[in-house]
């Protein structure tokens, strides 16, 4: 589980019911001491065949997961089996991958942002899963989602992917919103799961990286209870996935693909 570490804080109070916003601080103001929790994060560092470094700050749990989930989401990898090896030291994973399709200068350990996706989706698969969920699957599995949030219902710091397959529900939380579906991608491919026939749901914005993510391994429905991006949505109605957002109570809007969404 994601590490979460004790802490002393200190709650501003006072007997004025008054908004924020025409509050003023007066001699009756008090602070009040109490104990909390907060999440854990650290740098780590990805190092791939003892070349090229990438580091994140994320919760440093998982890490072989996360590896797995970030080589496969970032193209670096067509499969788990083109992993040759992982090896963790402390806050260090090492991997060993197969490198003889790539162009040494033109390789960037990095994550597809705004600036790299716009000419890498044109060499993406698109997605053309026939699987299909109902509105409740997709409830169903929000609710889940958020019962299974332990880390964020105790700190609010952290950010949680799930992935549904047949009758897995597997997640993570990460501080990182992309690093959530990372570990989970990651965990489920060591699983050997079908992503065609799985879908996430999601805590986070949907913007074109992580769209391409999902290409990338075939993960053909995305739902999250947070909004689109612009850059998200041409990614992922080109690329053949389901986006699905503001996802609340019983409503959702379908942005892409809605034929994969059954109503009967």
């Amino acid at each position: 589980m994601t590490e979460i570490v004790p802490i002393e804080r200190y709650n501003s109070s006072s007997p004025n019911e008054k908004s924020h916003k025409t509050f003023t601080a007066s001699s009756s103001s008090v602070l009040t001491p109490g104990d909390d929790e907060i999440v854990v994060d650290e740098k780590v560092n990805l190092i791939i065949n003892e070349k090229f470094t990438r580091s994140f700050s994320i919760s440093p749990d998982a890490l072989k997961e996360f590896a797995t989930g970030y080589l496969l989401g970032e193209g670096l990898v067509s499969s788990i089996h083109d992993i040759k090896t992982i090896k963790i030291n402390g806050l260090d994973i090492n991997v060993e991958i197969d490198l003889t399709d790539f162009d040494i200068k033109d390789l960037v350990v990095g994550s597809d942002c705004f600036g790299g996706w716009r000419r890498k989706i044109e060499t993406i698969n698109r997605v053309e899963s026939e699987f299909t969920v109902s509105c409740d699957d997709i409830f169903q599995a929000m609710d889940e989602l958020r019962d299974e949030a332990k880390v964020w219902q105790n700190t609010g710091g952290t950010h949680v992917a799930g992935l549904v397959y047949q009758d897995k529900f597997i997640t993570r939380e990460d501080v990182s919103r992309h690093v959530a579906a990372d570990k989970v991608i990651g965990a489920a491919a060591l699983e050997k799961v079908d992503f065609s026939q799985s879908f996430m749901v999601y805590s986070g914005r949907m913007p074109a990286d992580m769209m391409i993510k999902l290409a990338r391994v075939g993960i053909p429905i995305i739902a999250s209870n947070a909004a689109p991006t612009s850059s998200g949505y041409t990614v992922a109605f080109k690329a053949g996935i389901t986006m699905i957002g503001f996802l609340r109570g019983n409503r959702f809007n379908v942005y892409t693909n809605p034929q994969r969404i059954s109503l009967e």
